[in-house]
């Protein structure tokens, strides 16, 4: 059987499906006759010690992977899971009270769980999310469902899901995935993000997959052409090997480019950048093919994990990331949560319209004190490099004003505490909301640059959910009133002789560069894996063809012309 889906980041797998299905303990009252107290005392040492297992399995796992940060949180939950009290408690509710044990175990944690949340430091407070998270495992393991970590897949599979979150995305062991599959989802969601980022196959927004599907069912996926083929038979099987080898070459070809300097064939230089994620090892070995980050998705340190960073967490991680970069420029975006972003250690309220609610620098306006702690942290960080902040979700002066103004307190705190840092770091933001795109002229008079993020620019713009499969259509990237809106901000930016980028999925985009060149911008920022195909792009573009693409672009009428004109004209760069 082919299944139609959006390919959001090429490549080609063979392998077995892996159906990922997060556990949602379902528990009720029950009891046993009091005789029976000693078998189900030992049924709850047996859990216990099967929870040791698997935590210290994924701990040592994350360890020998590099990777101490997220390592250090299963060594937390291992604490827990042996906390003398919530034991003793346990074990008094099946040995004297007769309660099955899972119910023990449910009311027992709940019990914590309401007393670390009245708490006053945030930081026990914080611990509530760890309480869960272990309560959730010893109840599957007494309910016998086998873990499903993306940590510690046991070998090489096509991750299957209705949905990945970045919080399920961030602890993913890319070693082990062929490919991602999901029922939901489009190119610019966190999920393809992540994909194009790890260079990993993912075909999304295939219907009806995990009814569909099954546990290691044999699976091509073609995220070229944008197939999924189940049950494959030896002659399929044979010519996407032969095409999976293709492609491979292919892009072989196209890594020549990551080394050489973006400079167009006229000679004009273009800074490209990169947009880090969770400043993985991995991720900061493309330091060294690109002219800077531009785009540091700060939220990634959040996720995958049961409590706040701290401010000496973050300035630690701020710190490495600025010192493998040295004098180039690493811009950090604040706190960027809501809309498709969830965090396990930070309860948000549940929205109709989350994309048009309480989300990233208004969710940051809402919380202070999470806001301060990452503004000081950076601060601090700044004097191990070149440092810019950028604030996302900007849809007015007022935003801009009053993010400004938390800065200055931040520095007004670490001048008191003798606490260095540099004076030069850069304020800007993010132009995603149409409202700021169409003030650009007085934006570029108040901050010192700005990035366009396209991804939401163009759902603001063009009106449309961009997690919703059913109007995907209707989500137009190269709809000619982005390329309009996008060029008055970068006019607007160079008269005033401040720097513009675009970090969204259209900076390193297959056709896009070539317009965003010709409309004037000078600095692209991408996922480590468009930058070398975005450099042959350019070193085989003049600026005359550029603007000429530009001039032709906004003259149209749909994307979908713009989009057939751009494959047609750029064929011979691609």
């Amino acid at each position: 059987m082919m299944i139609k889906g959006n390919p959001v980041s090429e490549g080609i797998a063979l392998g077995e499906a892996y159906l990922y299905v997060p556990f949602v303990p379902q528990v009720e009252q029950s009891e046993f006759p009091p005789e029976e107290a000693s078998r189900y005392l030992e049924q709850y040492d047996r859990i216990r010690e099967t929870a040791r297992t698997e935590l210290e399995d994924i701990r040592d796992c994350l360890t020998g992977a590099g990777d101490p940060d997220k390592a250090r949180i299963f060594t937390a939950h291992i604490d827990i899971l042996f906390d003398a009290a919530m034991d003793e408690d346990i074990r008094e509710c099946i040995g004297e009270d007769c309660m099955m044990p899972d119910w023990a175990i449910h009311k027992v944690f709940e019990k914590y769980i309401r007393i670390l949340s009245k708490a006053k430091d945030d930081l026990i407070r914080e611990r509530v999310a760890d309480l869960r998270d272990v309560k959730t495992r010893l109840l599957r393991i007494w309910a016998g469902v086998p873990e499903k970590n993306l940590a510690a897949l046991e070998k090489p599979v096509v991750v299957v899901a209705h949905d990945l979150f970045p919080s399920d995305t961030a602890t993913l062991d890319r070693s082990k995935v062929l490919a991602l599959v999901t029922e939901v989802g489009g190119a610019t969601s966190h999920s393809a993000i992540i994909a194009r980022s790890y260079e990993i196959p993912a075909l999304l927004g295939v219907s009806g997959a995990m009814e569909n599907l099954s546990h290691g069912q044999s699976l091509i996926v073609d995220a070229v052409d944008g197939l999924l083929i189940t049950d494959p038979d030896e002659d399929q099987k044979r010519e996407y090997e032969s095409r999976k080898k293709a492609f491979a070459a292919h892009m072989e070809q196209v890594r020549q480019y990551l080394s050489a300097q973006p400079r167009t064939a006229d000679g004009v230089d273009i800074e490209v950048e990169l947009n880090l994620g969770a400043a993985s090892p991995q991720e900061l070995e493309g330091s060294r093919y690109v002219d800077g980050v531009g785009l540091f998705r700060t939220e990634f340190i959040y996720m995958g994990r049961e409590q706040l960073p701290t401010e000496e967490e973050q300035v630690e991680i701020y710190k490495k990331v600025l010192a493998q970069f040295g004098d180039r420029p690493v811009t950090l975006r604040t706190l960027d949560i809501g809309g498709d972003k969830k965090l396990d250690c930070m309860e948000l309220p549940r929205e109709e319209n989350p994309f048009l609610g309480n989300r990233a620098l208004r969710l940051c306006f809402h919380k202070p004190e999470v806001f301060r702690t990452q503004l000081r942290a950076a601060l601090r960080a700044s004097v191990c490099g070149n440092l810019w902040i950028m604030f996302p979700m900007v849809g007015s002066m007022d935003d801009i004003r009053r993010a400004k103004a938390f800065v200055k307190e931040a520095k007004a705190e670490l001048d008191a505490e003798g606490v260095p840092y540099s004076p030069n770091v850069k304020l800007g933001i993010m132009i995603e909301i149409p409202s700021i795109a169409l003030m650009a002229d007085l934006a570029a008079q108040e901050v010192d640059f700005a990035s366009i993020g396209t991804n939401d620019l163009c759902q603001y713009a063009t009106a449309v959910d961009r997690m919703n499969p059913d109007v995907t259509q209707y989500y137009q990237p190269y709809h000619p009133a982005m390329f309009r809106l996008m060029g008055y901000v970068v006019e607007q930016f160079n008269k005033a002789g401040k720097p513009i980028c675009v970090c969204g999925e259209l900076g390193g985009d297959k056709l896009a560069p070539a317009v965003l060149i010709g409309l004037g911008m000078r600095r692209l920022s991408m996922g480590l894996a468009s930058v070398a195909r975005t450099k042959k792009l350019i070193s085989g573009l003049t600026i005359p063809r550029a603007e000429e693409l530009a001039t032709q672009v906004r003259q149209m009428a749909t994307a979908h012309e713009v989009e057939e004109y751009l494959t047609r004209e750029l064929a011979d760069l691609l």
